[in-house]
């Protein structure tokens, strides 16, 4: 197995140029930090209430995104008053968001981008706050994952009741899938389920990066099955001394993990199969690999 000859890689490491769409929302990222600075530079900034009240107008501004409405048509859609959708028009066109044609509420360009702009804002609140438990789990230095692409993602949370379902949700994943590569800081799953390693070991083609401790605490468990598996070219190991998090990347879908320091057990796994997900993975793995050393035979166990 050479992940390198994938398709998805160069064969540098280097990950391939990025989709326009992909490198807007990286580029996004990595100024919207610096996006406060900017807008007091130009000494233009909108006043809060404007803001709010877009906002409270995003549900006929979304309906409005979809087709263009009649002001009855617009009550019916949103289940309002004649005096509130009338309201509603009204600023919209005091705004320059919408123009009448045919009869018809429209919306101009300007309003396009401003509606386009608070459905992003709401799925990215409402996705940091499905996240919440991963947010917390990874350290502060490495939060260099952008939260868009995750908008439907699946969370799944250890709870009291069930506390190894991250486990479970991964290791499913792991069975369904002809290929699997990460990194990870602790082992993708814990050492005393037998079978997941059956799965890595003969099934799935696997490439891992770990830190090199974890991979001596592999071969202590399973010393010669790992070996094998290595000298077969269907387990490739790698190590490397600092890894953000753990990230799972299986034939169509990914997923980061994040981890209790004290126990070490997967608290949450937050998995997607939006391309746009899998592209920033890509991106993240191939940043990894590059710098991560390979393991080709058995390491020298600690004494």
């Amino acid at each position: 197995m050479n992940p390198d000859q994938d398709g998805r890689v160069n064969d540098d490491s280097r990950p391939p140029p990025g989709s326009p769409v992909f490198e807007a929302i990286m580029e996004n990222e990595r100024n919207r930090r610096y996006l406060g600075e900017r807008m007091d530079t130009i000494g233009d900034r909108i006043d809060t209430e404007l803001l709010g009240d877009i906002v409270r107008h995003g549900p006929v501004l979304e309906a409005l995104l979809r087709e263009p409405l009649d002001r009855r048509e617009i009550e019916a859609r949103l289940e309002v008053s004649r005096a509130t959708s009338h309201r509603y028009t009204q600023w919209l066109d005091e705004q320059g968001f919408v123009e009448k044609v045919d009869g018809r509420f429209q919306l101009t360009w300007r309003g396009e981008v401003v509606v386009e702009e608070v459905l992003r804002f709401e799925a990215n609140v409402r996705t940091a706050h499905r996240l919440t438990p991963l947010l917390e789990v990874i350290c502060e230095d490495h939060r260099e994952f952008v939260v868009e692409p995750f908008v439907d993602a699946t969370v799944t949370v250890a709870e009291p009741n069930d506390p190894y379902s991250p486990v479970e949700r991964f290791i499913a994943l792991v069975n369904e899938s002809e290929t699997f590569r990460g990194f990870n800081t602790t082992h993708m799953a814990p050492l005393i389920l037998g079978e997941f390693h059956q799965q890595v070991f003969e099934e799935t083609d696997t490439e891992i990066i770990y830190h090199p401790h974890i991979v001596e605490k592999l071969f202590e468990t399973y010393p010669d099955r790992a070996q094998e598996a290595i000298d077969s070219g269907h387990l490739a190991l790698r190590t490397r001394d600092e890894l953000p998090y753990g990230l799972a990347l299986f034939d169509d879908r990914v997923g980061i993990g994040g981890y209790d320091e004290t126990t070490g057990l997967m608290q949450v796994f937050v998995d997607t199969d939006a391309p746009i997900a899998c592209e920033w993975a890509e991106r993240v793995y191939a940043s990894v690999r590059a710098d991560s050393s390979p393991l080709d035979m058995k390491p020298e166990l600690s004494r």
